[in-house]
């Protein structure tokens, strides 16, 4: 295993020594705030764990400096001293553990999820967010000018260790940035100077207000990726002058809502996206810079230093995924990293619902202050788990953990169930990511994974289970359309067709619209296909997260590739498809293959076949579900069993 050493080493942001160069970025987690606003065990548990991991450095996501500036609703705000205990307490537990705890200081501008939202111009965000917020005028930025210092002041009382300074993103302080969000007439708008006027007016607000000693840094965009915003070469003249001001770091991630690449990548973008960012601020301040964007792996993190691209790389999602991040990388136990797969499902998704975020490959997110450390049973059972799908494999390695007996019987020579097809489709290799972390986990472990192997009496006898859980999965549900099956056309199912089983021609129809119809549409016109895919729903990818469907469907903006969605299917003339979109007749021709890719249904085993002990049923076993959801339940059973 290769020595970490950049990445393990100490480093210095301003007068405040960091014992290694692994950052926790701020995140939008949705939990831990009482309803009074005070910062609860919850978010504490969740935060210390990541200290407890060994990571150096620690930023509390969005402390809203601002009633108006309340991005989510239970983001700790930090506009009133009376807060300040529930910090303390907070940042005495985590800091514990050795790592450095900051706050962010955010205002949501007009990203803000409530209805007073608050901008430097009357102009809508361009994603996500609903309706136009109210300008600001001259007197209320002085005033959130002072809000930012007096935060930063509170925070240095409560014993938190630093703040950064929230001025990437689209929210307030981007908003002031970028001319596309900043139309203002007056000095707050227009220029260069005018429009970083209040960023570096806070700045030094803050600075007054916490001294020259307390550790201040600057997460800034440096390219907002949308025609008229925020560009890298403005970023690069700012650099020098927040240095001069009193920055002791600068943080550099990238996009707005409704920006192309989005600010928090799926699985289809590249790793370490925005570092080249980094690296060309770097060369313009002698501060430490943070590099961050989809960097999961903690080698290229390392690379990263080396190579003096960036001082510091920050890992966000990874965190979600795993909390000993930090410890098992400086260890030279990389495998045993539980992986972010970037599906985006469990964290920025949940959240943006304004639901808690969570984490399919670890839906302990959260949950940490009620679990706890992961128990030994006092009597170890007999556990039979049918199926090495995902939730299979996730139910018998905590089971396994707990010290239960596991065995695993799956019939296919394969694990992974329908993520052994799905990892095959361009884009989404890291859906295979979490099938190879657990058959490592279960080879770890013990569990006696058995391939090739149909669940039946006999089996059954051999193993005299004490305990089972069905994870049997679920097939495709063939949609009964009329002529479907009298077409001259060549039926496939898509699953086969990613796995290779099945060879479609060169013009192919897929009947479906959810993630395996289009991924699957990818895979085909990767290959040189023309293909049209018919979607009878009025949604295209549903059981995915609007992140990951974004750059999904962008992967799909090609001439060989045509989507229809709200279909009713009329007819199968020779080699075609007639078919409307509301009071529109379309008929398509020249086709020789249709993939199906539509619904699917439970499978299920005789429940009274492993005598008599009752299975209890995850994953799509028990309905086909989204992947965040059968994690979920396998984790509860693991856990409980």
């Amino acid at each position: 295993m290769p020595e970490l050493k950049h990445l393990f080493s100490p480093i210095t942001l301003g007068k405040m020594t960091v014992k290694n160069r692994l950052v926790m970025p701020p995140m939008s987690i949705n939990f831990g705030v009482d309803e009074d606003g005070y910062v609860t065990d919850q978010k504490t548990d969740y935060l210390a764990a990541r200290a407890a991991g060994g990571t150096g450095m620690i930023v509390v996501g969005g402390g809203a400096i601002h009633p108006n500036g309340l991005d989510l609703p239970k983001m700790p705000p930090v506009w009133d001293d009376k807060w300040i205990p529930a910090l303390a307490k907070m940042a005495e537990k985590v800091t514990a553990h050795g790592a450095r705890l900051g706050m962010q200081l955010l205002h949501g501008g007009r990203q803000a999820f409530h209805q007073g939202r608050v901008a430097p111009s009357p102009l809508p965000s361009l994603g996500v967010v609903k309706g136009i917020p109210r300008e600001l005028t001259r007197a209320e930025i002085l005033d959130l000018v002072g809000c930012h210092g007096d935060a930063a002041r509170r925070c240095k009382r409560a014993g938190l260790d630093f703040v950064e300074i929230h001025g990437a993103h689209g929210y307030l302080i981007s908003e002031f940035l970028g001319p596309l969000s900043n139309i203002r007439k007056d000095d707050y708008g227009g220029s260069f100077e005018n429009r970083t006027r209040f960023l570096l007016q806070l700045l030094r607000d803050i600075r007054e207000k916490v001294g020259p000693d307390y550790p201040v840094g600057v997460r800034i965009n440096g390219e907002d990726y949308i025609e008229n915003g925020w560009h890298l070469e403005e970023m690069l003249r700012l650099a020098p002058i927040l240095q001069d001001e009193g920055a002791d770091w600068l943080h550099i991630s990238a996009g707005i809502y409704g920006s192309n690449p989005v600010t928090i990548p799926s699985m289809y973008t590249e790793f370490g996206i925005f570092t080249h960012l980094a690296e060309a601020v770097k060369k313009e301040v002698s501060i430490p810079v943070i590099a961050v964007g989809r960097i999961k792996d903690p080698r290229m993190a390392d690379r990263i230093i080396a190579e003096g691209r960036a001082d510091m790389v920050a890992m966000g999602r990874a965190h979600l995924a795993d909390p000993d991040l930090a410890a098992k990388a400086q260890s030279g136990r990389l495998d045993d990293i539980r992986p972010c797969i970037g599906c985006c499902l469990g964290c920025i998704d949940r959240a943006l619902q304004q639901d808690e975020a969570t984490c399919v490959m670890n839906p302990a997110v959260g949950r940490e202050y009620m679990l706890g450390e992961l128990k030994q049973v006092a009597s170890p059972k007999r556990v039979l788990v049918v199926g090495a799908g995902p939730a299979g494999m996730a139910a018998a390695r905590l089971a396994a953990m707990r010290g239960h007996k596991v065995t695993v019987a799956e019939e296919a020579p394969h694990t992974g169930g329908l993520l052994h097809a799905a990892r095959l489709a361009p884009g989404r290799a890291e859906l295979g990511d979490m099938v190879d972390f657990y058959t490592k986990e279960l080879d770890r472990l013990g569990v006696d994974l058995r391939l090739n192997t149909e669940c039946d009496e006999a089996l059954v006898a051999e193993i005299k289970p004490e305990a089972v859980i069905m994870a049997t999965g679920s097939q495709l549900d063939v949609p009964q359309i009329l002529g479907l099956f009298d077409t001259d056309m060549e039926l496939h199912m898509a699953v086969d067709v990613l796995e290779g089983e099945a060879q479609p021609g060169k013009d192919v129809i897929v009947i479906g619209g959810n993630s395996a119809a289009l991924t699957t549409a990818g895979f085909l016109a990767d290959r040189g296909a023309r293909v049209v895919i018919l979607n009878r729903d009025g949604h295209f990818a549903s059981d995915i997260s609007a992140n990951d469907r974004s750059s999904m469907r962008e992967s799909l903006k090609r001439p060989e590739v045509a989507l229809y969605k709200n279909v009713t299917i009329e007819e199968f003339p020779a080699g075609g498809v007639v078919f409307r979109v509301v009071d529109q007749r379309h008929e398509i021709s020249g086709f020789t293959d249709i993939v199906i890719a539509e619904d699917r249904r439970s499978r299920r085993l005789p429940p009274d076949m492993f005598g008599g002990v009752e299975p209890v049923v995850v994953g799509d076993a028990k309905g086909p579900r989204s992947i965040l959801e059968s994690q979920t339940e396998a984790d509860e059973v693991g856990r409980t069993i």
